[in-house]
């Protein structure tokens, strides 16, 4: 009697795992036709329902095991071939501005250089107090607070204000410094866009108005901005936005080939212990 129920329980646990195994099979099915649609999501959805709804259908969760990883495999490359055609993209806008600027860099000991606008070149604004304007190749924009004098104000902040009284100001900055050169004081501070209390963009965003910049240190010091410094915060700002994007996507094409690798890697090991 004994052998008998062990028998039957035997039988009914096979019978168990085989309708699992075939329920499994079926969401596997359906995960297989999503992906061969091209709708990897539903795919991916799909492959871990199985793993939710069928934990002990271990064959079949080892097929979706192998499916997943085609499912990345695809979604990568599709992912890779996206990023490539908008760097192609934003490439050409910064091929077609290009010109409307000047590197500086000197590559003994610069690995970035930095863009300015002609009119803001150094050699052109020698005993001029201004705020200079520049991005990096990879799109970091900064402004520099120049201010040349016959005494010293130790500014270490400026304040933007436009003719209808809105303004906007910077933080202390970080990186400031003095010299003297043949009785005139010189002062330069920095400020990377996102440390620059907004004014970077504010003064993009009011080129066209007669904005007045107030350095801000032991002594006060008023000057107002030229047109041609206006114009330069407005086109170093657009095109720090164009290398940042260029950055941007060549950092995720590189996280994806990465990943691609490392997918094709599990793939060849899997086939590898199947042989």
């Amino acid at each position: 009697m004994k052998k008998i129920i062990i028998l039957a329980c035997l039988c009914s646990t096979l019978v168990a795992c085989e309708n699992v195994e075939k329920k499994a099979a079926l969401k596997l099915a359906e995960a297989r036709a999503a992906f061969e649609a091209g709708n990897y999501n539903e795919a991916k959805m799909q492959i871990d329902s199985i793993k939710i709804l069928y934990p002990k259908a271990f064959d079949t969760r080892r097929q979706g095991i192998y499916l997943m990883q085609e499912v990345e495999l695809k979604e990568q490359q599709k992912t890779l071939g996206y990023l490539d055609s908008m760097l192609t993209v934003k490439q050409q806008e910064f091929e077609a501005i290009k010109s409307k600027f000047v590197l500086e860099k000197d590559t003994a000991y610069q690995r970035i250089g930095h863009y300015l606008v002609p009119a803001q070149v150094i050699e052109r604004n020698l005993h001029r107090s201004f705020l200079r304007f520049q991005t990096d190749e990879t799109g970091v924009v900064s402004l520099t607070s120049i201010y040349c004098g016959s005494y010293n104000i130790h500014h270490t902040a400026v304040k933007v204000t436009a003719p209808d009284g809105n303004f906007t100001e910077t933080s202390v900055s970080r990186d400031s410094y003095e010299t003297t050169d043949l009785g005139e004081y010189i002062e330069k501070a920095d400020y990377k866009l996102g440390e620059d209390g907004g004014v970077i963009a504010f003064v993009a965003a009011n080129k066209d108005k007669n904005l007045r910049v107030d350095y801000k240190g032991e002594r006060s010091y008023t000057t107002h901005m030229l047109p041609a410094d206006r114009q330069a915060a407005s086109d170093i700002y657009e095109l720090g936005k164009t290398l940042s994007a260029i950055t941007e996507i060549k950092k995720n094409i590189e996280e994806a080939n990465l990943k691609i690798q490392f997918i094709q890697k599990k793939m060849t090991e899997r086939k590898t212990e199947t042989k």
